[in-house]
């Protein structure tokens, strides 16, 4: 195999970067909850990173990307089997297989991870690495066939998507929602004000996804080339334009910008671009990342408005913003910037492609939504995913891992606390 030594340095460690993102996330989300609860969200994303890197060596990635069939993969590369041999429909790659592998391995362990923000306070820590098992097999192994391998129907519909904007972000966004609605709202919410206990690491953790984004969407065009190198400017571009835009939508609003609300547009930027990155000019970019910032700080109080207890806002800027980014595709996509995309609306395209990516939005929407529902409801029904009044009280740090992130006075003794929390459940 002709295999180019710049490409596979560049995606080794476009890899690395990528998986940067999760603890970019513990941190984003661990910082927007209360202190009783930010190791638990810490632990939430990090047992996620040990279960997906077991499960996508053994047969996760064999799943997604093995085989010809329209809707799952075989178990050709089970336990990475045969991996000297490209993927069917990526023979032209000029990486090793192992590379694409491990690099696709870290779109897999934050997309799960993503869920844990909208079920922030609430969900057990046994439960939560259970489910996230299975929803890597049952939930994301398909939608990453269908969009990202060739063989996947809406790959072969002609659905586009970059780096994930229906895989990870949507697919997060739907399956969170579930989730949430099985495990229903905190306790106190939403009379009682859950503000979050230390923005500084909110901030940590936006810059962390920013730099680890470039690996995740620059890294997308599995190359060293032109099209990389429009996926990390547009990427950038959209995502100060999101943070610029989120900001001005709360001056407007509340008559005053937060740094809550700037980490948040540059997420919600950072997501909507994904999809689009490396087919958009930079100029779609300011418009995809501007939307963005609109529209994903309005969603946020949807969840008051409806109901649905979103601790960290994942709806409002996980399945908003990736829907409004794959969709922006049908309007903005340009052969300009990849000769191997499709024109856009704007571009003299017609309506073609705006179909193909609706058809995919509303796929990997619903299927996502569905099954985890399913799954979620299981779960709650036999080991429960909820954990007790007491416990949810008492916070997760201590009642989950019996450690506390911070020695105050609020805590008082960690141990007297755990050792009385325990003596109830014997």
């Amino acid at each position: 195999m002709n295999f180019n030594s710049g490409d596979t340095a560049w995606i080794i460690v476009a890899a690395a970067m990528v998986l940067l993102m999760t603890p970019g996330l513990a941190f984003f989300y661990g910082g927007m909850v209360r202190g009783k609860n930010v190791l638990g969200m810490l632990a939430q994303n990090f047992v996620t990173m040990g279960v997906v890197s077991v499960l996508w060596i053994t047969g996760v990635y064999s799943l997604a990307f093995s085989g010809k069939g329209k809707w799952i993969g075989d178990f050709h590369q089970f336990g990475l089997n045969h991996i000297w041999q490209q993927a069917t429909g990526f023979e032209a790659l000029t990486i090793p297989p192992l590379v694409f592998c491990a690099f696709q391995l870290m779109f897999a362990i934050i997309t799960p991870a993503l869920i844990t923000g909208g079920t922030a306070d609430r969900l057990k820590f046994g439960a939560w690495t259970l489910f996230s098992a299975i929803w890597l097999v049952v939930v994301y192994a398909p939608v990453a066939h269908w969009v990202f391998s060739p063989s996947g129907w809406l790959f072969k519909l002609g659905a586009l998507d970059f780096a994930g904007g229906t895989v990870v972000h949507a697919n997060a966004g739907a399956a969170a929602l579930a989730v949430i609605l099985v495990v229903g709202k905190r306790k106190g919410w939403p009379k009682e004000r859950m503000r979050p206990h230390n923005v500084p690491f909110v901030l940590l953790g936006t810059g962390l996804l920013w730099f680890g984004w470039f690996g995740f969407n620059a890294g997308s065009a599995l190359a060293a080339n032109t099209v990389s190198a429009f996926a990390f400017v547009n990427t950038n571009t959209a995502t100060g334009a999101a943070l610029l835009a989120w900001m001005l939508t709360e001056k407007l609003r509340d008559g005053h910008a937060t740094t809550l609300g700037a980490a948040s547009g540059a997420v919600a930027g950072l997501v909507a671009i994904t999809p689009a990155c490396g087919f958009v000019s930079p100029m779609g970019s300011i418009a995809i990342g501007f939307a963005a910032g609109v529209v994903c700080a309005l969603a946020t109080g949807l969840k008051t408005k409806l109901g649905y207890d979103d601790a960290l806002d994942v709806v409002g800027v996980h399945l908003i913003g990736g829907i409004l980014g794959a969709l922006s595709i049908g309007l903005l996509a340009t052969k300009m910037t990849n000769s191997a995309g499709t024109n856009g609306f704007f571009y003299k395209g017609g309506w073609t492609l705006m179909g193909h990516q609706a058809v995919a939005v509303a796929a990997v929407v619903a299927y996502s939504f569905i099954a985890t529902y399913i799954l979620a409801q299981i779960l709650d029904k036999t080991i429960g995913l909820r954990v007790s009044e007491e416990a949810e009280s008492i916070g997760l740090d201590l009642s989950q891992h019996a450690e506390t992130a911070y020695e105050t006075s609020s805590y008082s003794d960690g141990s007297r606390f755990t050792s009385s929390f325990s003596s109830t459940k014997s």
